[in-house]
């Protein structure tokens, strides 16, 4: 229909623009349809005299000017328009004409719950259904209103989320996909994950609860070792890990730059891409991770190079971590593993010794109560989770009520690594005995003084200056040398001559 403009411009005046609006708002939230215009009416608070009037022309029935609210029927209204305008010009037509169609806000409402509904069942019908950490976020997103601001989007969310999910569910534990490829392989947007998206946010929610976390934690490093924890690698040079005394035969440079800081007692920081680019292979032997990284810096000051070697993890061990620790479990190596005495720190040991076959290094009852007895703890916060090497453990921090941070135990942690076994490695020659092997072997310093002597050897002598520096490289090698050489200078060392040493290993290499 068409207002005329005496109409048009009566219906846009002072009198009737607020009731109008209040009609349309109830028409839009009730329905519009005869029933709501037969039996809803709306209300005016403080109404001006101009709207006085317009109610009372309505009604025919008298309003003082101190009325502080005027009510109009909506059958009423309907009749005075169409009395107006034309059997054509009820409310609702007017309306329309006024300020466009009116919205059927009912309609809306139960296509919304329709719409809600299926993301929960598409939720629901998960593989990780059954499973604590996706049921709780399942339960929260319903919850808290996320799943209805998602059913309003034109954007999937929520299945997305899934499928990511699911995705990183299925991904075998050593192996790590980049982030990009991850969004690509579920959302067919190699940027759906990017950080700060209402989708990364959505799926880090997830993996929060699924790694004992009260809420998503706050900083990109945070983010980013919580999605390695899943087996996502947000970038391959930020993922890093700490590592002091590993040696590794010198076939890469990797596993070069870890010899010399082992030898120096210094540590050293890998990052994911250094250990994908040039694997390392360390020597077999024993292997410690703690997560603290005071830790691992008492250790460098006060054992140096004579420190086994030693891992730290910095909290939730990251991808560039579980990379190494495949390494080192690959290389027969034996890891022993330990974190702070909390929630977390349970799922950190147990997932080491689920997925690397790690011992867990003083993470037990005795242990735990005897650091608590001493004082300097916390209150334990998270959702709790089991010690499966050592049930009574969880129970004890249950009963506890407290976390104790691994730095308390340092005094007893350096113990251990003081009286480490580190053995010589298994393999009867590690290092070949050729020249590139030896220089790679060999310190900056000596190296430059071996290629000097290989150098000014002749044809006749050259084998014997090599075998010669061949054999120096095997002893400093040995993890036992620097032991040794301080039972030696403390008169305390075996009596075996290192003559006999020598002569052996010249043996063992002809």
């Amino acid at each position: 229909m068409n207002l005329t403009e005496d109409a048009d411009a009566e219906l846009r005046g002072p009198g009737w623009q607020r009731l109008l609006r209040a009609a349309r708002r109830r028409l839009e939230r009730d329905g519009a349809n005869e029933s709501t215009l037969s039996r809803a009416s709306v209300s005016l608070a403080d109404p001006t005299d101009a709207e006085r009037r317009t109610v009372i022309g309505l009604t025919g029935s008298y309003r003082p000017g101190t009325v502080k609210r005027l009510s109009v029927r909506l059958a009423d209204l309907d009749r005075a328009l169409r009395a107006r305008c034309g059997p054509e010009g009820g409310l609702i037509p007017v309306l329309a004409c006024l300020h466009g169609p009116l919205r059927d806000r009912p309609a809306e409402r139960a296509r919304l719950a329709e719409h809600r509904d299926h993301l929960a069942e598409t939720l629901t019908a998960s593989p990780l259904s059954g499973q604590g950490w996706y049921d709780t976020w399942r339960d929260q997103l319903a919850a808290d209103g996320t799943l209805t601001r998602h059913a309003r989007t034109a954007t999937p969310l929520a299945a997305q989320a899934r499928a990511v999910l699911e995705a990183l569910a299925n991904t075998p534990g050593d192996c790590l996909v980049p982030l990009p490829v991850l969004a690509e392989r579920t959302c067919g947007d190699t940027k759906a994950l990017t950080p700060g998206s209402r989708l990364e946010h959505l799926v880090l929610r997830a993996l929060a609860l699924r790694a004992g976390l009260d809420a998503v934690p706050a900083g990109h490093t945070a983010r980013r070792a919580l999605w390695e924890t899943a087996g996502a690698v947000t970038d391959d040079l930020a993922s890093q890990v700490l590592v002091l005394g590993l040696r590794c035969h010198p076939d890469t440079v990797t596993g070069r730059w870890l010899t010399e800081a082992a030898d120096a007692g210094l540590s050293f920081r890998l990052t994911l891409r250094q250990l994908t680019a040039h694997p390392v292979r360390p020597l077999p032997g024993e292997v410690y991770v703690c997560e603290n990284p005071a830790v691992l810096r008492t250790a460098e000051a006060e054992l140096g190079p004579a420190c086994p070697p030693l891992i730290c993890t910095e909290g939730i061990p990251s991808a560039a971590c579980h990379h190494l620790a495949t390494a080192t479990r690959e290389a027969d190596c034996t890891l022993h593993w330990r974190a702070d005495f909390d929630w977390t720190g349970l799922r950190i040991t147990a997932d080491a010794v689920h997925r690397h076959a790690a011992r867990p290094w003083r993470m037990t009852t005795q242990a735990y109560t005897a650091a608590l007895a001493e004082g300097d703890s916390v209150p334990l916060k998270g959702s709790p989770a089991p010690s499966p090497w050592e049930p009574a453990l969880a129970d004890a921090l249950h009963a506890g009520g407290r976390a104790v941070m691994e730095e308390r135990l340092l005094t007893r942690l350096l113990a251990d690594l003081r009286l480490a076994e580190r053995p010589i490695h298994s393999d009867p020659q590690p290092i070949p005995r050729t020249q590139n092997a030896v220089a790679a072997a060999l310190p900056p310093a000596q190296r430059m003084e071996f290629y000097r002597e290989m150098g000014e050897a002749t044809p006749e002598t050259i084998g014997h200056v090599l075998t010669n520096w061949w054999l120096l490289v095997q002893v400093a090698g040995d993890p036992r040398t620097a032991r040794t050489a301080a039972a030696v200078k403390a008169g305390t060392a075996p009596g075996r001559p290192a003559s006999t040493v020598m002569r052996e290993l010249r043996e063992r290499g002809q």
